[in-house]
């Protein structure tokens, strides 16, 4: 098997698992307690917090463990939208091709009086930091843009676009959760006022994830109950799964140069052998994207039945993000970069891992044109855009 859907979720590292046996073997206690046994996981939760910090340039303090990326978007969108409406500032920045959890998210504050303007995504599947200084209002009480795309694996200036919102003083929030571990994060050098991430996305266990909330933000509960976290997060903290995040996140940020300097001319070797494939083409730009990150669109073939065949062939790959996967609608982040509906049904995105060879890569560029090939054997809508029935979108 070649599994090349790491975007979707990563196999564990040993260095997690080990990290996290003994507090489910040994180191059990409840971190709330106050004999010696609960007081030993109080320790480890905390020292996993500073490590967690240290990882993105923060103080511990600033971290708050939660369940995951999601969990993480919502608290800190909800928490800005809600202090800046105490203030009268009820406009929130994003883009049009966020993540689910940004998206959602802000539609659920649109039924409360809020107004979001979604910036527009360039075909490159970029914007500008210029876009967010032109989009800020008096009002503005938020901006959130993802640190990289989930589907198309595209890198934002986040730098910059944190200098605008420092500038203008209004809160920056990013969804970090496919760049942390993958791409250098300092949260105070790039004036980022919170972020999310998700530890399964960078070998560590499911289930958990940190937001990141500079000091001085006092984040709104999503879950009521005891005093955990802070206060800011009820419930019995999961000490094991925290214990793997941290040793994940410190040993992917350890190899981050290593791994883009493994994966980056790997991933342009198979750009390179899918751009052979005629009418297809790349989605994102070429360069500014992470390392492990290909996304193709292929016309006249459908998504799914192209996943099920390079299953046969012992690929695991996927047509966009793992939480719609299941959804019969193209994805919303490749008509935000203007592909066409008939297009966008026919991606495929292929999240490469540490084990990939130049081998593997072979293997997978054969079997993506021959399954595509056969496709486009049996499809009418192929036959009608060979025929000039149709007009294509893609150049050959």
């Amino acid at each position: 098997m070649i599994y090349a859907d790491n975007a979707a979720t990563t196999k564990m590292s040993k260095t997690a698992i080990e990290a996290m046996l003994p507090y489910m073997e040994e180191f059990y206690g409840n971190p709330s307690s106050l004999y010696e046994f609960g007081q030993k996981a109080k320790e480890a939760l905390e020292s996993a917090r500073a490590r967690v910090a240290a990882c993105l340039g923060a103080e511990p303090r600033e971290i708050t463990f939660t369940s995951g990326g999601s969990e993480a978007d919502n608290q800190a969108i909800i928490t800005m939208a809600h202090a800046g409406a105490k203030k009268g500032k009820k406009h929130i920045i994003s883009t049009a091709f966020e993540h689910h959890a940004v998206l959602h998210t802000l539609e659920k504050l649109k039924k409360e009086g809020f107004e979001v303007t979604l910036l527009d995504v360039h075909s490159n599947g970029l914007i500008t930091a210029q876009q967010v200084a032109d989009a800020i209002r008096e009002d503005t009480a938020l901006v959130t843009i993802m640190f990289a795309n989930n589907e198309i694996g595209t890198i934002q200036p986040i730098a910059e676009i944190g200098a605008v919102c420092r500038e203008k003083k209004v809160p920056f929030h990013t969804d970090a959760v496919q760049a942390a571990g993958h791409l250098h994060i300092d949260v105070k050098a790039m004036n980022i006022d919170m972020l999310s991430l998700s530890a399964h996305k960078f070998h560590g266990p499911k289930g958990v994830g940190v937001l990141y909330a500079k000091k001085g933000i006092l984040l709104e509960s999503l879950i009521n109950g005891g005093g955990q976290e802070r206060g800011k997060r009820a419930g019995t903290e999961n000490i094991p799964g925290i214990m793997g995040l941290a040793a994940a996140l410190e040993e992917a940020c350890g190899n981050i140069d290593h791994h883009a300097e493994t994966l980056t001319p790997l991933r342009d070797k198979l750009i390179a052998g899918l751009k052979k494939i005629p009418y297809s083409e790349l989605n994102g730009d070429a360069s500014q994207r992470l390392p492990s990150n290909v996304n193709f669109c292929f016309e006249g073939i459908e998504g799914e039945s192209l996943l099920l065949l390079l299953d046969d062939k012992g690929i695991c790959a996927s047509s966009g993000s793992a939480c719609t996967s299941g959804s019969l609608d193209p994805s919303h982040v490749l008509l935000s970069i203007g592909r066409p509906h008939e297009v966008a049904h026919g991606s495929l995105r292929l999240s490469l891992g540490d084990d990939m060879t130049e081998e593997t890569i072979d293997e997978i560029i054969a079997a993506v044109t021959d399954v595509v090939t056969y496709l486009r054997g049996i499809s009418p809508f192929w036959r009608d855009l060979v025929t000039g029935k149709r007009q294509h979108v893609f150049a050959e």
